[in-house]
């Protein structure tokens, strides 16, 4: 078991399970002439995504991992549909090669619901087994909005939830459903920002940078989910087909990497095979990119 080093934080970036899926639906109307150029597709046109989790320790004095991937909860023929490519939980691997168990985990601050953000939270797939939660003494952090989205899903999006997921977390006694910009549990450690383009609700969570600059915080990380999935998507105009709302979409990401290059807050990618950490930057044209990219965190210092 790791022992918590109140002086200095540390970052993970934590593989969990990966998937392959197609690059059609994940550049949305972006032509594949544009994005096989960035990720190259397979000959059934899917291209590789991580699912990848952050884990940051001590923070609030805990040891805390946004989301948890994709997991290993689906049966075989779900999993081959889904893309799903190792059989095993690798984000429970993953973790112990950082030193952790799951049992270590203090909180987990999850996005959203949909089941490649979420299924790590369920122990693999075994015959005749009922879903079963892990990281038994973990407080579970769930945006209102996506909270409510998660128990009365749209037929639109009804298959990205696992039905019996909201039960298991309310029967836990240990869910937090977070409303405004911080939490009862990390308090001012973590600052919450949201968008609703790609589902509603969706949380995206900054852990507040040690620099302040006219009274902002500056030099943070945020997890940004599904809002910018990986280096390609930080070009504004590209979503996905997964995407509830394009436009929305669009506008909130404008405004979200505008912030985030204002403060120097890097973002961390959850999707992208092979970038876990980018400084967002900003050329001449107003056009957004990334540099200082790093393909994994063991231990880095936020600063």
């Amino acid at each position: 078991m790791r022992s918590k080093d109140a002086t200095a934080m540390k970052l993970w970036s934590i593989p969990g399970n990966s998937q392959q899926l197609d690059g059609g639906a994940m550049f949305g109307n972006a032509p594949r002439a544009m994005w096989a150029k960035w990720m190259a597709p397979d000959e059934a046109n899917r291209i590789p995504l991580a699912c990848r989790a952050l884990l940051a320790s001590p923070l609030a004095g805990k040891t805390v991992l946004f989301e948890t991937g994709i997991g290993a909860f689906f049966e075989p023929k779900l999993r081959d549909r889904y893309g799903v490519v190792e059989d095993r939980h690798v984000l429970l691997d993953s973790l112990r090669a950082a030193g952790f168990e799951h049992e270590d985990i203090d909180v987990i601050v999850l996005s959203h619901l949909h089941f490649d953000h979420a299924g790590g939270l369920l122990a693999p797939w075994a015959e005749g087994r009922a879903p079963e939660l892990l990281f038994p003494n973990a407080t579970f952090l769930v945006g209102a909005e996506q909270w409510q989205r998660a128990r009365h899903p749209h037929p639109r999006d009804r298959a990205s939830y696992i039905p019996e997921l909201p039960q298991l977390l309310e029967d836990s006694g240990r869910l937090e459903i977070v409303e405004g910009e911080r939490s009862a549990t990390l308090g001012d450690t973590v600052r919450f920002h949201y968008s609703d383009g790609h589902t509603p609700g969706l949380m995206l969570a900054e852990i507040v940078g040690p620099e302040r600059v006219d009274g902002q915080a500056h030099g943070g990380v945020v997890f940004c989910a599904d809002l910018v999935p990986g280096k390609p998507w930080v070009h504004v105009p590209i979503t996905m087909g997964y995407d509830r709302n394009p436009e929305l979409l669009i506008d909130e990401k404008r405004a979200f990497l505008e912030d985030k290059v204002a403060r120097n807050v890097h973002l961390f990618f959850t999707h992208d095979p092979e970038i876990a950490l980018a400084q967002p930057v900003r050329d001449e044209r107003g056009r957004f990119g990334t540099a200082h990219e790093a393909a994994q965190l063991q231990a880095r210092a936020l600063g």
